[in-house]
Order: C-alpha cells, then sequence, then structure tokens
C-alpha cells in the first residue's frame, strides 16, 4: 500500500504482494494486496483471510477496495468498500467521500451505529483505512520522518479513529521478500466514536501501538509496509511480506 512520493518516478506503477500473518510461531492469516498508482490517482485492492492454525476454528474473509486521488502529499478518497464475512454472515460498507462529510450505507444495516455515534463533524476530513496506509508510505516534504508524525483521522463505515504517528527511527529488517534498512513507524490508535459499549478497545488493547516498518524504494518513489507487529490481547501478532512485485504500467523518459 503506497502512493507516489514528492518528487516521484513519472508514470504508472502496479504491486502486487502478499503478507503472511502469525501469533507467535502459528500462522493465523493472509493478506493480499494488488494495487495501482498513477500520477494523481491510486486505487487497491485487498483481501484478509483465516489461515494455518486459525482456519480450524474460523471461518472468515475481508474484501476491501478503495479509489482516490493524490495531490501535493494529501489524499482525496472518492470512494472505499468492503465485504466482510464470518460463517455465514455477510455485511457490505459502502462508503462515499464525494461530499464534505463521508456517508455509509451498511448491508444488512448495523444494529446500532455506536454509542456515541459519529457526528457529521467528525466524519469531515477523514479517509479510510486503505488510504491511511497509503497516506503513511509517501515520503513528504522534510524527510520520510516527516511522513510519521501528526494523526490521520480513519473513518471505517461504523467507527471513528485516530491513528496519531510517532517515528521510531531506522531498523534493519529481513522478511521472506524484503531486507535492508527500514524507516520503523509507531502508530497509536485513538478510538473516537462509533462504538458499541461491548466493542469500545480496553486500556490494555490501547496500551502499545501498531509497528509498522516502511522500506523505501526510491527507484519507484515511495515506502512500502514490509512488516506489522502490534501485542493483542490474546499474543503479539506479526504481519510479514512473503511475496512482492513492483512494476511500471508505462513508460518513463
Amino acid at each position: 500500500m503506497a502512493v507516489p512520493a514528492t518528487g516521484s518516478a513519472a508514470g504508472g506503477r502496479t504491486i502486487t504482494a502478499r503478507y503472511s500473518s502469525s501469533v507467535l510461531i502459528f500462522r493465523v492469516g493472509a493478506i493480499s494486496l494488488t494495487a495501482g498508482i498513477e500520477p494523481g490517482h491510486y486505487e487497491a485492492n485487498t483481501v484478509v483471510e483465516a489461515a494455518g492454525l486459525a482456519a480450524l476454528f474460523t471461518d472468515f474473509d475481508i474484501r476491501a477496495e478503495v479509489e482516490g486521488l493524490s495531490a501535493a502529499g494529501s489524499l482525496v478518497p472518492l470512494r472505499y468498500a468492503h465485504v466482510e464475512r464470518t460463517g455465514s454472515k455477510v455485511r457490505a460498507v459502502d462508503i462515499d467521500f464525494a461530499g464534505e462529510v463521508a456517508s455509509a450505507q451498511a448491508t444488512p444495516p448495523f444494529g446500532s451505529l455506536g454509542v456515541p455515534p459519529a457526528t457529521p463533524e467528525q466524519r469531515s476530513g477523514v479517509i479510510d483505512p486503505i488510504s491511511a496506509i497509503f497516506l503513511l508510505s509517501q515520503a513528504r516534504a522534510g524527510g520520510a520522518e516527516a511522513a510519521c508524525s501528526g494523526r490521520i483521522p480513519v473513518f471505517d463505515g461504523k467507527a471513528r479513529y485516530d491513528l496519531r504517528l510517532e517515528a521510531g527511527g531506522r531498523q534493519n529488517v529481513r522478511t521472506p521478500a524484503w531486507r535492508g534498512e527500514a524507516l520503523l513507524c509507531h502508530a497509536w490508535y485513538e478510538p473516537i466514536a462509533g462504538y458499541d459499549p461491548e466493542d469500545y478497545p480496553s486500556a490494555a488493547e490501547l496500551r502499545h501501538p501498531l509497528d509498522i516498518w516502511l522500506a523505501p524504494f526510491p527507484e519507484h518513489g515511495f515506502y512500502l509496509p514490509v512488516r506489522l507487529h502490534t501485542r493483542a490481547g490474546f499474543g503479539s501478532v506479526t504481519i510479514e511480506v512473503a511475496e512482492l512485485d513492483i512494476r511500471p504500467t508505462t513508460a518513463t523518459p
């Protein structure tokens, strides 16, 4: 998930990647990504599904897609949608960002929009979860560390939250598909509105950030997450890139 950096290479890029997630030493999930990047425009499709040990106990998948515009270091999602399936239960969520206030439609509708629900003011100036990673992956003016600072306001169709970012320096990373020095970014999850009481994250769940290692790809003009790690209530979860392919979609001068 990435967007062109300031001064990135001309032309478009296609990214295909597969990530594997594990708890301790047990593989529990798989994530696939296909992203298309053109000057001023981005789109992506992702699939998250249970795998390995987790597939023995649960049957779920999430399919999400986004399309939007990028210019001058900012992102403007136009439409985001995801379909979440758990066993025989399926819910589709579609978010329209065309107006000043993001509006969502869920099928079937949510039983509750949260206590309290996200207000129109809280749904103004927000982006979707995939675009949040796109924005994080963009090298902005002021250096790569500047991309990992401040806050990203996110709306997923019900929950409204901020990602508070802190740069963690640079570390050597080795994954099945990439190795080298990566930028470590800490993303702290801060819930705002749109949560039912039983779904509100606990203090223990909010105590630790999501750590994201962003690998530089200067020849393409962007950074890309190659490892993610968080401490969940049931153990440490690690996500690593297992396969990665980046190709130009148009000829460059």
